[in-house]
């Protein structure tokens, strides 16, 4: 059950994903700030703040963190959903600085967030960090290499931070929204005549779940939207998962690998 009160801030949250994940905590009770460059609130937030930041500037960042701790007190949860992708092409031929900025938004941006929030968490005994990332963050690409490689290092933040933060109680999750219809998604031509689109609404459970700490089994590990049974998820977080389970790990050849 949320606790009246509870404050979620939320990256990305003027369209797409992020305003499905402001509207799903607006609807259970949450008070909801959202972070975009344009400030804009998306339809259908009526309730949830809507302040303008560059996630990648930290200046802004601590800026933006300041302004809720004053405004509101607390910040119960970070949702950094805000990022971007490059266009598809191979490595050397892709544009230095689009490419760059892929790293920048998908990586910098969750680092400047979680930096400036965690410790208000600490301080206030406990909170949860939901990263944005992706299956593509578990597999190579042909065409989107700085998109898959943002979202491989994203893990090792959420990891870092759930590693740091379990004794402060502070929690990390990677969530994997599956493939909404979004803009951005549209603009992909991997996507092009897809009809198999992942219902929102499995993203927004798992959300509320996290939120509500009915997942803290799964800090610093990745569940997926779309495919992964939230019952399921429950019974194993309450059961406890293995070492390595659901995490990046290097797979080695057999038990006689050096490495394993």
């Amino acid at each position: 059950m949320t606790v009246p009160g509870q404050l979620a801030l939320v990256t990305g949250a003027s369209r797409g994903i992020g305003a499905h994940i402001v509207r799903a905590l607006l609807g259970a009770g949450w008070q909801v700030v959202g972070l975009s460059r344009t400030g804009r609130p998306a339809e259908g937030t009526n309730g949830a703040e809507a302040l303008a930041c560059d996630v990648t500037d930290p200046d802004a960042v601590d800026a933006a963190v300041e302004h809720v701790i004053d405004s509101h007190g607390r910040i119960d949860l970070l949702v950094n959903n805000a990022g971007l992708v490059e266009t598809e092409q191979p490595l050397w031929e892709a544009d230095v600085d689009e490419w760059w900025q892929v790293m920048v938004t998908n990586v910098r941006g969750p680092f400047l967030l979680t930096r400036a929030v965690v410790p208000h968490m600490i301080a206030a005994g406990g909170g949860r960090v939901i990263n944005l990332n992706s299956g593509s963050g578990t597999r190579e690409s042909d065409a989107l290499t700085a998109y898959h490689a943002s979202k491989s290092a994203l893990a090792r933040l959420t990891g870092g931070t759930a590693l740091a933060g379990a004794e402060h109680g502070v929690h990390a999750f990677d969530l994997a929204p599956g493939v909404i219809e979004t803009d951005m998604t549209h603009s992909m031509v991997m996507h092009d005549g897809r009809t198999d689109w992942t219902d929102p609404e499995d993203v927004k459970a798992l959300v509320l779940a996290i939120a509500d700490g009915e997942l803290d089994g799964f800090s610093g590990r990745f569940v997926r939207a779309g495919t992964d049974d939230l019952d399921t998820l429950r019974e194993r977080s309450r059961e406890g998962l293995g070492d390595g389970e659901r995490m990046l790990r290097l797979r080695p050849w057999g038990e006689d690998d050096p490495v394993a």
